[in-house]
């Protein structure tokens, strides 16, 4: 007992200091011996064993406060080791290392906000203006990242532009010396597969196993192995699949898929059993897609029980299944006329949607079963699709976006059933989500066709105020029939507000409805649409002109029409040279100063000179945006900032104003002016 009293003692404060008069508990000591102390042991002064601690807090609270003191402390005055700056320069970089390609943290600042106005151009289906933009700032302070690069080129591809899309490649990353990664090389052997040259795509994927610091991906193979089928050389695409795995690469499912289904086209079922159970050896969880390959080719040759057994076999293993499996095995159903097993699945898809743990469904599986009532004529039950909730305690309702509410609008209006349509519309509305371009395009065309031209002004007016870009070819056709019907006015009025936003109208738009206007005689409205036009510097063409002009003359307002268009979009009358000799011929001008001779080329769309000679070309885009000589326009109101690219014809460039000397700033800029824009520009 002496002990347990001499280590208590040695545990208390001393009585004499405030700070020490806090008495320690010792619970289990207490609980073992309860034998009581006696005061004059408390009050004794004991030789302390263990040093008090100075530092300790009598409650929580009292601990967090001096926590978040020391946090304040450090907040204004950080450490020392945080206020050092090293003067060591950094270390160089290897000239002879590999360039790598831009990671996600270069699409931030300036180059997201490029890569967002691409991406929404894309959006809209106005494919010639995102490649200007995009192609333009690789001569602007913001270079675009490959992201940017990739966007549009795979926007070309599923255009089936393939031309174009390889003649981007050609300029972003052989011209402008932008880094691509597997993407971008994944989207220039798709594209010249899809055009027929797999030997092309198989020299891109030597070009990236020999110089590239990355190795090809799945998709990779994919690409290639699909067109090598396609070109009828499914041997080269087995030992393309060998040589993949032989390099480490994991089995793909989709390329043993593709492989698969050329064996089946080609009747060696025994030969695609071959590789199904490889795939099925090297991988515990494939992709049900395969399945539903050996179902459509057992349904087209009328063996419904061996498909009916596949996907069985399938649904046994109890795999948790991707939408864009189960969309597949959907699409295979109810092709086949196996609507009770679609409908069956559609509902285990739902009951299985816990986000966001697991995703089941997306707007896709929607949309097959959609169509399906459409296609049945059951509309009442197309809306319940619409709306249906998994019936597990942990499943969810979908959160449908804006691609299903197209599609059930598009196919209400191919019906007539417009009023439905707006109901849809107005739940569009009013959630979070945002009508595209697609959706307000479906209404606007099935309006016209029925002949509301009311309703179209509405749509196409909303269209426009919430800030969707217009694509020149669907503009024209519905101002020219508004026009028609008498609503050229209000064609103007939406003609304005669309030319206050970036990028600006096509030409073409004011085209039509300038001569809507001078046609009813509204020779102001027109005048004001002229006068932005020329504010502008959007272009005139010679037949506009002398359209409006002959329209004013016949008006009497030849002086008014005279005096806007000698005037340049800053307002100012263009420069006329004094009569008399001039003071250097054209002999005597520098063979570098001679100005070009007809808009430049673009480069050939090879991804490379050497691969194919037979796949060269010019890139020459369908849309008048893209060609011609480019010119450096600063202050320009379509495209802010001071080095700004901008292409344009010599219709759509502002009068140049001749200067006497050019200032030592301008000698800077010409002289450090890429070689590639002294002589030519990018179409």
């Amino acid at each position: 007992m002496s002990l347990y009293r001499f280590l208590l003692r040695s545990l208390r404060r001393s009585s004499t200091s405030p700070s020490h008069s806090r008495a320690l508990t010792v619970g289990p000591l207490n609980h073992h011996f309860q034998e009581p102390i006696s005061p004059s042991s408390q009050s004794s002064s004991p030789i302390s064993l263990l040093h008090a601690r100075s530092f300790s807090f009598s409650s929580a609270e009292e601990a967090a406060a001096e926590r978040r003191r020391r946090k304040r402390r450090l907040r204004i005055e950080p450490p020392l080791h945080a206020l050092r700056r090293d003067n060591y320069p950094p270390p160089q970089r290897d000239p002879n290392a590999p360039r790598l390609p831009d990671s996600t943290s270069a699409l931030v600042g300036p180059r997201l906000n490029l890569h967002n106005r691409v991406q929404s151009l894309i959006r809209a289906g106005d494919l010639d203006a995102a490649s200007a933009v995009a192609r333009h700032s690789v001569f602007s302070n913001t270079r675009p990242t490959v992201f940017t690069c990739n966007a549009i080129i795979a926007a070309m591809y599923r255009a089936k532009r393939y031309s174009d899309a390889i003649a981007l490649f050609q300029f972003f990353f052989n011209q402008s010396n932008i880094v691509p990664n597997v993407v971008s090389y994944n989207n220039l052997i798709n594209a010249h597969c899809d055009e027929g040259r797999v030997d092309v795509g198989l020299e891109i994927y030597r070009h990236i196993i020999a110089n590239a610091p990355f190795s090809p991906s799945a998709v990779t193979y994919r690409h290639l192995t699909k067109g090598l089928i396609d070109s009828g050389k499914i041997g080269e695409a087995v030992d393309l699949l060998r040589e993949m795995l032989n390099k480490g690469h994991g089995a793909d499912s989709l390329v043993f898929n593709n492989l698969i289904s050329g064996f089946l086209n080609l009747e060696n079922l025994e030969k695609a059993n071959e590789l199904f159970d490889e795939l099925k050896e090297r991988c515990l969880v494939y992709d049900g897609v395969v399945n539903a390959t050996f179902m459509d080719w057992f349904f087209n040759r009328g063996k419904e029980k061996e498909a009916m057994e596949s996907y069985k076999s399938l649904l046994d293993r109890q795999f948790k299944m991707i939408p864009a499996t189960c969309n597949v095995l959907l699409e295979v159903l109810l092709r086949h006329g196996k609507k009770t097993e679609a409908w069956t699945l559609f509902d285990q898809m739902l009951d299985n949607h816990t986000p966001p743990n697991f995703q089941a469904v997306n707007s896709d599986t929607f949309n097959i079963m959609v169509n399906e009532c459409f296609k049945l004529g059951k509309f009442s039950e197309a809306v319940e699709t619409f709306r249906k909730v998994g019936t597990q305690p942990k499943s969810r309702p979908f959160a449908m976006d804006v691609a299903g509410y197209n599609n059930i609008i598009a196919r209400f209006c191919e019906q007539g059933m417009m009023t439905d349509a707006e109901t849809f519309f107005a739940e569009l509305c009013s959630k979070s989500l945002s009508p595209d371009v697609p959706t307000h395009r479906t209404l606007i065309e099935s309006y016209l066709k029925i002949g509301q031209i009311d309703d179209v002004l509405r749509v196409f007016n909303r269209m426009v105020d919430v800030g969707l870009r217009v694509v020149a070819s669907f503009g024209n056709t519905v101002f020219g029939e508004l026009i028609k019907n008498g609503k050229a006015i209000d064609c103007a009025q939406i003609l304005t507000k669309m030319g206050e936003r970036d990028p600006k109208p096509d030409p073409t738009c004011y085209d039509v409805v300038i001569r809507g206007l001078c046609n009813e005689g509204a020779l102001d409205a027109s005048r004001e649409l002229l006068d932005q036009i020329m504010r502008y510097g959007i272009g005139l063409t010679p037949t506009l002109q002398e359209f409006v002009k002959e329209a004013f003359v016949k008006a009497g307002r030849h002086e008014e029409i005279e005096r806007l268009l000698n005037m340049n979009r800053w307002g100012h009358v263009p420069y006329r040279p004094p009569s008399g000799p001039s003071r250097i011929s054209h002999s005597q001008v520098p063979p570098q100063m001679e100005p070009a001779q007809g808009p430049p080329k673009m480069a050939e769309p090879n991804w490379r000179p050497s691969i194919n000679p037979q796949a060269r070309g010019s890139y020459a885009p369908s849309s008048p945006q893209m060609s011609g000589p480019s010119y450096f326009q600063s202050g320009s109101a379509q495209m802010t900032g001071p080095n700004y690219f901008q292409s344009g014809s010599a219709q759509m460039t502002r009068p140049r104003q001749p200067s006497s000397d050019p200032s030592p700033m301008e000698e800077q800029h010409h002289s450090e002016q890429p070689p590639q824009m002294a002589g030519q520009g990018v179409a």
